[in-house]
């Protein structure tokens, strides 16, 4: 079940297109989410893959739909692909485990970024102007310092190159202000009760993204949720102002590539074999933590 799946190809649905990471098909009105075992850094595809991390993303995905879905629905029909009749029986065993049939939403046009801790390009930030976005924090905080309540600091979405952050105010004269203040309210609220189940399994979620759309009029949370693409996760025990704690999640590979000459810009560079088996048990280690 190691095997790695880097592309594939559904000739009975739809081909809509290729994210970083995940293909997307239709199949009789509704979305196929297939997610490879692509990887992605600084924006970039890796040329190689991560065993079995395709697996991790849908299985966890799939836990936080349901533990989420009373504070906001979620696209997620099924991941069940022996409940999907309509896919062939041949293509079961590549799809099992990676797959996501989903209501197919019309996807908003911002990344709505919580932190909760100050990391990344947040910390960043907050050491060159005292802030994150935007959002003025206390002065004197450190890099892993808890900022308190959680903040939100939206992002573009872009369809190559990086995404741009940009204000709330933004946001509201994109989409509206309705749509933006319960996208917002959404996405803390997710935060919260993601952080909370986090923390009694001993895990911090520093930050993450989520993605909504509309569904029938309605907001709705869509692609992935609280997974080691789009959330930092650290073990509880080591986190405290001004540490630097173990990350179970693709910063483990950012920290890799941060010593090297590479530029971020592609070509990608070529990942050493042990680089590949450590990012592929950072990613095994946080669903064990998560999923029991």
């Amino acid at each position: 079940m190691n095997t790695s799946l880097q592309t594939v190809d559904l000739p009975f649905a739809t081909k809509l297109g290729s994210g970083k990471v995940r293909e997307l098909y239709e199949l009789d009105g509704d979305l196929l989410l297939v997610t490879s075992d692509r990887i992605s850094a600084f924006d970039v595809v890796m040329d190689e893959p991560i065993p079995g991390k395709g697996r991790v993303l849908t299985e966890l995905s799939c836990m936080w739909f349901e533990l989420l879905g009373e504070i906001l629905p979620h696209h997620l029909i099924t991941a069940d692909v022996d409940a999907m009749e309509d896919v062939p029986h041949e293509y079961r065993d590549l799809l099992r485990g990676r797959v996501m049939r989903c209501h197919k939403a019309e996807p908003l046009p911002v990344e709505w970024i919580v932190r909760g801790y100050l990391t990344g390009s947040g910390w960043k930030d907050y050491q060159r102007e005292g802030c994150v976005s935007g959002v003025s924090l206390p002065s004197g905080m450190q890099h892993a310092s808890q900022i308190e309540p959680a903040i939100l600091t939206p992002s573009t979405k872009a369809e190559s190159g990086h995404d741009e952050p940009i204000s709330f105010e933004v946001v509201v004269g994109m989409i509206g202000e309705e749509i933006a203040v319960a996208a917002r309210d959404a996405a803390l609220a997710l935060y919260h009760r993601g952080r909370d189940y986090a923390a009694e399994r001993g895990i911090v979620i520093a930050d993450t993204k989520f993605e909504f759309g509309i569904f029938n009029g309605e907001l709705m949370l869509i692609d992935e949720c609280l997974t080691p693409d789009s959330s930092r996760f650290w073990p509880a025990e080591e986190v405290k102002p001004g540490g630097e704690p173990t990350s179970f999640d693709k910063q483990f590979l950012r920290n890799y590539l941060n010593g090297t000459d590479w530029n971020k810009e592609p070509p990608a560079p070529t990942l050493p074999e042990e680089i590949v088996a450590a990012t592929a048990q950072t990613y095994e280690k946080i669903k064990e933590r998560l999923i029991r």
